[in-house]
């Protein structure tokens, strides 16, 4: 514990432990919780909180800004302490107690949770916990890895627990971006024109007044698992350079391209890492979450900036990071999740999103959130914030899986998050379908051509033709829509 972290020295005597902190939420309150998809989350109030709820009653709605770390999303499952939980997540034990109807879950685009709380659609929040790296004489904290919806929570809560991380250089200030832009009706235009720009403060302002407890800890962040690019992510990545090569070639994009967004996970780290060794240069990303494959395009000079909510990196690649924060300090920067999110801005960039699906169907609706149609897998995050509002929205998946008995191509999804409408590249480790500007038998018959696993593409020509006989805008047999889906649940297959 350094009391040199908490500048303004009236807040000394607000230091207390975790176990003290936790005390101080109470059964029913809505808690927001600084946290990015791991970064920057509560390391240690939030769990203290998970024991005390397996002695106790005691069950709050959570709020983030996505996932966080630490198992820590589990451990209040677990422990039964959640009632509601919201934006994102990705923890198993969560995930089942949501499929059980013993926790609810709101999957929210990601720009939109800030905006429903300072527009009053949602509960207030009671208590705040944010990790900050230290506090300021003004009271106002910096961040450390990740931004999220603390800028939110530290404005709208009544109280606020704040976590302060020893193991976050205080070097860190200076990385952020701290916008908030105007409540309605007299919002204005938010001037970023590109990624690099820099708008707003370099603190989160908060009012001392509602500090209620100060917590020490010196735990670092979860590491992200990378998983090396494998046959199948390389050849989609594969496929997406070379159209991106096209582009370039038909004068619709230059080297440079335009900035990237990528969603998280090994087939984005794949993408991004492929271009290491592509003719493009000069890249710049306006995204959510920075990846490892986001510092080694840096290394390589390829990458001259990124923008984003989050830092979300292996072991290895944060304490490359920031224990050298001298050499990347300005080439990234990190923003509140409802600017870095915002379909304003994604519009005005002309960002190339490409984000992962689940599965999508021959017409082009995609599903990244539900397996079967019914149970959540993680959430929608933000890629129905970039796919609505991109330049060029592309989804990635594997055409088929476990030993091909699942097909990620089929008639109709089983869940809609992205519609037709909002899609216009599919790609699979199979090849790519470019979609804009064709009528739906014409996408039809693209994805079957270019997508589709060798083993189902048979099947599934013969439902589109006839479906096709049997006319529509959009041709479908209902009866046979959700077979495959049933035969996988039936017979562990979706193969004849």
């Amino acid at each position: 514990m350094s009391l040199s972290r908490i500048r303004l020295e009236s807040l000394h005597n607000k230091v207390m432990t975790a176990e003290e902190a936790a005390q101080l939420i109470q059964d029913g309150m809505v808690v927001g919780s600084s946290g990015f998809t791991k970064a920057g989350d509560s390391k240690v109030v939030l769990p203290a909180l998970a024991e005390r709820a397996k002695k106790e009653n005691v069950k709050i709605t959570l709020m983030t800004g996505a996932s966080l770390g630490h198992d820590t999303d589990g451990k209040l499952a677990e422990a039964g302490a959640l009632k509601k939980r919201m934006p994102f997540q990705v923890d198993r034990i969560l995930r089942n107690k949501i499929n059980a109807g013993e926790v609810l879950f709101i999957d929210q685009h990601l720009s939109e949770a800030a905006e429903l709380l300072h527009n009053k659609n949602l509960p207030p929040v009671d208590i705040a916990v944010l990790e900050v790296a230290y506090i300021d004489r003004d009271g106002s904290f910096v961040p450390t890895t990740s931004v999220g919806n603390s800028l939110t929570f530290a404005s709208l809560a009544k109280q606020v627990i704040l976590e302060v991380n020893m193991a976050v250089s205080e070097d860190v200030y200076g990385l952020h971006d701290i916008y908030q832009a105007e409540d309605y009706p007299h919002r204005n235009v938010i001037p970023i024109v590109a990624p690099w720009n820099k708008i707003g403060r370099k603190t989160i302002p908060l009012d001392p007044n509602k500090v209620v407890g100060i917590v020490f800890t010196d735990i670092k962040d979860s590491p992200a698992d990378i998983a090396a690019p494998d046959e199948k992510t390389s050849n989609i990545a594969k496929h997406i350079l070379e159209f991106f090569e096209n582009e370039v070639k038909l004068g619709h994009l230059t080297d440079r391209l335009l900035p990237l967004q990528a969603g998280i996970g090994k087939v984005a780290n794949a993408v991004l890492t492929g271009f290491k060794d592509s003719n493009f240069y000069d890249l710049t990303m306006f995204s959510e979450v920075l990846q490892d494959s986001t510092f080694d395009l840096i290394d390589s000079g390829k990458l001259s900036f990124a923008s984003a909510s989050s830092v979300t990196v292996s072991q290895e690649c944060y304490d490359r990071v920031f224990g050298n924060l001298a050499k990347y300090r300005d080439k990234f920067v990190l923003r509140p999740q409802n600017i870095s999110n915002t379909p304003g801005l994604i519009r005005r960039l002309g960002i190339i999103a490409i984000n992962t699906a689940i599965e999508f169907d021959i017409y082009g609706n995609v599903n990244s959130t539900h397996i079967s149609g019914s149970k959540i897998m993680n959430g929608i995050g933000g890629s129905g914030d970039f796919a609505r509002n991109a330049y060029l929205s592309i989804f990635v998946t594997q055409a088929a899986s476990k030993e091909n008995k699942i097909s990620h191509v089929l008639p109709m999804v089983s869940h809609v998050d992205h519609t037709e409408h909002d899609v216009d590249i599919l790609v699979t480790d199979i090849g790519l379908a470019d979609l804009r500007g064709l009528a739906p038998r014409e996408r039809a018959q693209n994805i079957i051509d270019n997508c589709v696993h060798p083993d189902y593409r048979e099947e599934l020509q013969s439902y589109f033709d006839r479906a096709c006989a049997r006319g529509g805008h959009t041709p479908h047999l209902l009866e046979e829509a959700f077979s495959w889906h049933m035969r996988l649940a039936e017979t562990g297959s979706m193969k004849k």
